[in-house]
């Protein structure tokens, strides 16, 4: 499996991501994770659909948190826009989270079990066995359309380019 070392900074020590780097122009990989219902997700479901999706390390930060919320408000803005919020949170946990936030307009999904997403999009922190901060768009032909990898993970994805890239779709 392919490795980055120094890919990105985690307070600011220097992290390694397992896995290749998503550019725009690829063709998304589909990818298999674990929804708060613990019921299966694969990508493969939203087909013909725009897809956001929000990577974060963890859900029970303030920086993860503040990231969830703002697309959370922002997916209620886009008709035909399927917001993924993903990290290696225990299903059981983002569920608790989702209810106490108020979090009802994306998807949350647990990427724990095998790391699939986090292997094929290379979002996965070796050193931590977590997911790095990012934002992933991909269009309705499945086309990856705008990719950020945070490079210090503590700190929040450029939204206004995400959105930019979103509106152009």
């Amino acid at each position: 499996m392919e490795e980055r070392k120094g890919a990105i900074t985690f307070m600011k020590n220097p992290m390694t991501l397992i896995g290749p780097e998503v550019k725009v122009g690829d063709k998304a990989k589909d990818f298999e994770a674990t929804k708060k219902d613990l019921s299966d997700f694969c990508l493969c479901e939203l087909k013909g659909k725009t897809v956001v999706i929000s990577v974060v390390p963890s859900i029970d930060t303030p920086v993860c948190e503040e990231q969830t919320k703002i697309f959370n408000k922002e997916a209620s803005e886009f008709k035909d826009v399927v917001i993924l919020t993903i990290s290696c949170d225990l299903p059981f946990a983002q569920a608790n989270f989702c209810a106490a936030k108020g979090i009802d307009n994306l998807i949350m999904l647990s990427d724990y079990k095998a790391h699939d997403f986090g292997t094929k999009y290379g979002f996965l922190i070796k050193e931590l066995m977590l997911l790095a901060r990012g934002v992933v768009i991909i269009d309705k032909e499945g086309v990856v359309k705008y990719v950020e990898y945070v490079p210090e993970a503590t700190n929040l994805p450029d939204f206004d380019k995400a959105l930019e890239a979103l509106k152009s779709l």
